[in-house]
């Protein structure tokens, strides 16, 4: 299995460090159990004013017609190399506050909590996540009749990772080794004003 732990300015969570979104994924099918304990996690996340404004739909692999349905939901891009994966799921935010016409400004944001936490569970079964949004959004509103008030957002690509030869594409092979880089600190920490660096190195 290829590792890619992360370079870090100060020690983190191995979980954390090690955590990185392969396309190749072997056709083992993921348990029920660990299955279950993703969505669990997800559901703990913490929201605004805990009101969760999120929302999954899942397909696994297992049951074809399922799976090949949400699979034409993704961009051809992503279609190729998610085939491998033995889960696929689509993810949504609620944009308006339940019950009300007031916006739920940080929807989306309590959305991104949920799938993290849904990603670190993951790790911690050794399963792998990717996170795409190369998405078709009309189809998916068209597919799963998703209502209005909600918005879809990403897919994900869960399972066990798979080896690189494994992918069809040429050129998902060759990415696939890419090493993890990520902008320094000092590009996004900032102190007094923005854009002013806050130094923690």
């Amino acid at each position: 299995m290829l590792h890619k732990t992360a370079e870090t300015a100060a020690p983190i969570h191995e979980l954390l460090a090690n955590r990185w979104s392969p396309r190749a994924f072997t056709d083992r099918p993921v348990e029920p159990a660990k299955l279950l304990a993703v969505f669990e996690a997800a559901r703990w996340a913490a929201s605004s004013s805990n009101g969760q404004p999120w929302a999954f739909i899942v397909a696994q692999r297992s049951d074809k017609a399922a799976f090949d349905q949400m699979l034409q939901c993704l961009v051809p891009g992503n279609q190729s190399w998610a085939a491998l994966a033995p889960v696929l799921i689509l993810t949504f935010a609620r944009l308006k506050w339940a019950g009300e016409e007031r916006v739920n400004r940080t929807a989306q944001h309590d959305l991104g909590m949920a799938t993290a936490m849904l990603s670190i569970q993951a790790e911690a079964l050794g399963l792998r996540t990717h996170h795409m949004s190369g998405i078709d959004l009309d189809k998916i509103r068209e597919v799963y009749a998703v209502p209005p008030d909600f918005d879809p957002v990403s897919a994900i690509a869960l399972g066990y990772q798979g080896d690189a030869a494994l992918l069809p594409e040429e050129k998902d092979r060759a990415r696939e080794p890419n090493p993890r880089t990520r902008k320094p600190l000092d590009e996004f920490v900032f102190a007094g004003r923005f854009g002013a660096a806050a130094g923690l190195l």
